[in-house]
């Protein structure tokens, strides 16, 4: 079938009345060509619960069959056998699978390509995408540090031989090994999950070849007076704090462990001149902040990631990463401050979800609690102003503006564009953003179209998006609680 989109519509049109009168919403999808490329559709672990039930609903291949409870797909032969399932269905499952195969090449080109793999250009792009991720969340004047800083203290855990790796799928082996890995005492099918894991990219050696000249000291952390010890007899400290999570497990709570909140508070004490690096999955408290004078969260930043930090650090490279999500200024300020289930190996157990579709940014925004940093938050070493908002609803709601760098050097800003009122009723909603390079005093134009859907409501009985009758107030901004210039469509 090789070339030929139409045999795929073909199959699902083949399918019988039984599929489609069960299935109507997927099939009517399909058929209205509501699915531009003809791709499969395929279980995660755990996703999939029976075979011929999850074949009728759009399933074409168990992939996650290692730790779901049987593999259920090995019953397809029998189920086709004793007609519960048609053999048009396989058919289409097989087109699909092979189809996705065709297209990426996997038959024209079974081998890798000569020369084998470009080792240091993989390693250029992981950087180059570590460094635009990175989030500049404080700066009091610290950042970026000087070439000529006489002295920096490092510390913290693993910062002499690598960075923090996310756990689970996440995890990439890289070219020579982990730097140190922790496995946990378990027979257990789960341990592989429970393996934390550095990445060879040290943030002592980094900082120390971007500044050549100065000395540079390393603390692991684990003796809180030594560290504060070499932090007092040094111009910078630079933390590089962590927090492990990994799929499947839910951490405990939103503090830095293992002591590490109060060693970041005793280096504060002993140098004014704090950077704290954070290396975590998610959001974290921060009863320290008042005292850090600056915080890059980092994340987990893979295989050149102590290179990102530093570029980033002494202004290499210019911070333009944004929040994907808000950090709590503490547990409490969540919708579910108690961790349900937590006392529950594996089972069931109920969860209430008191913001509803508020997720996020919304919950705040609609329970009034201020964030410590919110989602779209991020800093930069030039500034940016917003003018001349020109919004336009027509076929789409269009917002047009003019962007400005009014720093003394290049940087990157995202322009963001929200909902803020609809029919009189406060709300907020990212509409749309739009990413711009400047250099130092150079003014461009920005567009964000806004997907109508975002403006509408989904009406269950029409089956399709309802746009409310009335005004849309929206606004720009440089975050969801930085909104500088509104406007009134409708």
């Amino acid at each position: 079938e090789r070339g030929r989109p139409g045999a795929v519509m073909s199959a699902y049109n083949r399918i019988n009345q039984t599929y489609a009168a069960e299935h109507p919403f997927l099939l009517n999808q399909v058929l209205k060509g509501e699915w531009a490329y003809p791709g499969y559709v395929m279980s995660d672990w755990g996703g999939c619960h029976s075979a011929e039930t999850a074949a009728f609903a759009g399933l074409d291949q168990q992939s996650g069959q290692e730790l779901d409870r049987e593999a259920y797909f090995q019953t397809l032969g029998e189920a086709i056998d004793t007609g519960r399932l048609p053999e048009s269905r396989l058919d289409d499952m097989v087109r699909r699978i092979l189809w996705a195969m065709f297209e990426h090449g996997l038959f024209d080109h079974p081998e890798p390509p000569a020369g084998g793999i470009d080792r240091e250009a993989d390693l250029d792009i992981a950087q180059r995408a570590a460094e635009a991720g990175i989030v500049l969340l404080k700066n009091d004047g610290v950042l970026p540090l000087p070439s000529d800083v006489g002295s920096i203290a490092v510390i913290g855990f693993t910062a002499d031989i690598g960075v923090l790796a996310g756990g689970g799928s996440s995890s990439v082996v890289p070219w020579d090994g982990y730097a140190r890995e922790f496995k946990p005492e378990s027979n257990s099918r789960w341990a592989s999950f429970l393996r934390q894991r550095y990445l060879p990219s040290s943030p002592l050696s980094t900082l120390k070849a971007a500044a050549p000249s100065a000395s540079v000291q390393f603390d692991d952390g684990a003796d809180v007076a030594a560290a504060a010890a070499l932090a007092g007899r040094c111009d910078v400290a630079v933390v590089y704090a962590e927090q492990w999570t990994t799929e499947f497990i839910d951490v405990a709570d939103l503090a830095l462990p293992n002591g590490q909140e109060a060693l970041i508070e005793a280096v504060a004490k002993a140098n004014p001149n704090l950077v704290v690096v954070l290396q975590t999955g998610g959001p974290v408290t921060m009863p320290w902040l008042d005292r850090a004078r600056g915080v890059l969260e980092a994340w987990y930043p893979g295989g050149r990631g102590a290179e990102a930090v530093a570029a980033v650090l002494f202004g290499q490279v210019n911070p333009s990463g944004r929040l994907p999500l808000t950090f709590p200024r503490s547990e409490a300020d969540t919708p579910n401050p108690a961790l349900p289930g937590a006392e529950i190996e594996r089972g069931r157990f109920d969860v209430t979800y008191p913001e509803g579709a508020d997720v996020g940014y919304r919950w705040y925004a609609r329970s009034g609690r201020a964030p410590l940093f919110a989602f779209g938050h991020g800093l930069s070493y030039t500034s940016f102003s917003y003018a001349n908002l020109i919004v336009e609803d027509a076929s789409a709601l269009t917002a047009a503006l003019e962007v400005t760098n009014t720093g003394a050097r290049a940087g990157t800003d995202t322009v963001q564009l929200y909902l803020t009122e609809r029919g009189g009723q406060p709300t907020l909603r990212l509409l749309g953003w739009a990413k711009v390079a400047l250099e130092p005093g150079e003014t461009h134009t920005v567009t964000i179209i806004a997907e109508p859907r975002l403006l509408a409501d989904y009406d269950v009985a029409a089956a399709g998006w309802r746009r409310p009758e009335g005004l849309f107030e929206v606004a720009i901004g440089s975050s969801a609680t930085a909104l500088s210039l509104h406007a009134t469509v409708g």
